[in-house]
C-alpha cells in the first residue's frame, strides 16, 4: 500500500510553495530514508524560487538543511542505521570521476546533484538521500538548531576558510552564515568587523551578541584596514566597498551561490596583491570539519521556528530581511496509508 507525506512543493511557476500530499519516498541503493524533524530555510531556496538558478528538478520540494533520523536503509548503505540522527547538506551526490573530483575538488564537480535542487529536499516529513554525503550531527544541539549547521554553518565555513589566516575580517550580510562564522572565527582569536544594512539594528545586535568587535553601516569603511572580507548578502555592489576596506595582500570572498551584478570599479582597489574570489558548494571534508567544530566548540544558533505549512511566510520573512538568524521548519514525520 502506497504511503504519503506532506511537502510543501514548488511547480516552477512563481515564487511561492504549495501544500501537497505526496508518496513517501523510496531509497535506492546506497540511499537512506530519514524522517524529517527540521530543515532550515536558505536564501539559495530564494534564489531557486525567483528563477535565478536555472533548470531546478520539475515539480521540487526544497531545502537543504534538513535533520532528521534514519528510517530505512537500502541496499548496500555501510556506516549508517536505522535510527541515527544525520544531516543532509546542499551536496547530494558527486560523480566521483571527473577531473575535480579526482583532485579531492568534490564542490566543483562535472555532474553534481544538489538537495532541494536537482532532488527533493526537507521541506517535507521524509526524503531520500545518498548515505555518503549525509554527516552525523553532535551532541548538544536539538534537531531545530543544529539544522542551520547544514548550510548557513557549512558554507560560511568554508568562506572563512578561504580568507586563510586572516585576523582582522569583515563581514557583509549579517544573517544565518554570518552569526554562525562570527562564533567559530572569535574562538579562533581572530577580530570580526560587522557590515549591516544602515538601520538594520537586529543584525547589529546579533553580530555584537556572537562576538563582532565593531558593527557599522556597509556604506562606511572599518575603523582599520582589513586583512579579509566575507561577502554573504547577494549584492554585488558591496564587491568595491569590501575591496575598499581590506588593506593590501587581502582578499575578498564572496559566499554566496548567486550575486546581482558587480559594478565596474577601478583598478586601483585590485592592485596591490589584493584578491577577489568566490565559494562553490561544499565537500564532504567541509562538513567533517564543521562537525568537529560544533562539537568541541558549541554554537549558539539564533533561529525562529515555522512549521512546514508556514514556509512562505518563512521565505518572505527572509526575502524582507525581518529575519534575525536563521529560520527553520519544525517537521514531524508521519506517513499516511493510500
Amino acid at each position: 500500500m502506497r504511503k504519503w507525506m506532506r511537502a510543501m512543493v514548488f511547480d516552477g511557476g512563481g515564487p511561492l510553495l504549495r501544500a501537497a500530499r505526496v508518496p513517501v519516498p523510496v531509497p535506492g541503493p546506497g540511499e537512506v530514508r530519514i524522517a524529517v524533524t527540521a530543515c532550515g530555510v536558505c536564501r539559495t531556496d530564494l534564489h531557486i524560487l525567483d528563477g535565478e538558478l536555472a533548470q531546478p528538478k520539475p515539480v521540487l520540494i526544497p531545502g537543504h538543511e534538513i535533520v532528521g533520523r534514519i528510517e530505512s536503509c537500502g541496499e548496500g548503505v555501510t556506516g549508517f542505521a536505522a535510527g541515527e540522527r544525520v544531516g543532509v547538506p546542499w551536496l547530494g551526490r558527486t560523480c566521483g570521476h571527473c577531473p575535480f573530483c579526482a583532485a579531492h575538488r568534490e564542490n566543483l564537480c562535472d555532474a553534481p546533484q544538489f538537495t532541494g535542487y536537482t532532488r527533493d529536499g526537507g521541506y517535507a516529513e521524509y526524503v531520500v538521500a545518498d548515505s555518503r554525503y549525509c554527516f552525523r550531527i553532535p551532541d548538544g544541539y536539538d534537531d531545530e538548531h543544529a539544522a542551520p549547521l547544514l548550510c548557513a554553518g557549512l558554507i560560511g565555513y568554508r568562506t572563512l576558510r578561504m580568507a586563510g589566516a586572516a585576523r582582522r575580517i569583515g563581514i557583509y550580510g549579517f544573517g544565518a552564515a554570518a552569526h554562525l562564522v562570527t562564533q567559530i572565527a572569535v574562538a579562533q582569536q581572530r577580530e570580526i568587523y560587522a557590515f549591516t544594512r544602515p538601520g538594520d539594528e537586529a543584525a547589529s545586535r546579533l553580530a555584537r551578541d556572537t562576538g563582532a568587535c565593531w558593527t557599522g553601516p556597509s556604506d562606511q569603511p572599518p575603523p582599520r584596514p582589513l586583512d579579509a572580507a566575507l561577502i554573504f548578502a547577494p549584492v554585488g555592489a558591496l564587491v568595491p566597498l569590501a575591496l575598499r576596506a581590506v588593506d593590501k595582500g587581502g582578499t575578498v570572498v564572496c559566499g554566496g551561490i548567486h550575486m546581482s551584478d558587480i559594478p565596474s570599479f577601478a583598478y586601483r582597489l585590485l592592485w596591490e596583491e589584493r584578491s577577489l574570489v568566490s565559494v562553490a558548494n561544499l565537500t564532504r571534508a567541509d562538513g567533517e570539519e564543521l562537525m568537529r567544530i560544533a562539537q568541541t566548540t558549541p554554537l549558539r544558533t539564533t533561529i525562529r521556528v515555522y512549521p512546514l505549512e508556514q514556509a512562505n511566510a518563512a521565505l518572505a520573512g527572509l526575502r524582507a530581511g525581518t529575519l534575525s538568524g536563521a529560520a527553520v521548519l519544525r517537521i514531524g514525520a508521519h506517513a499516511s496509508d493510500a
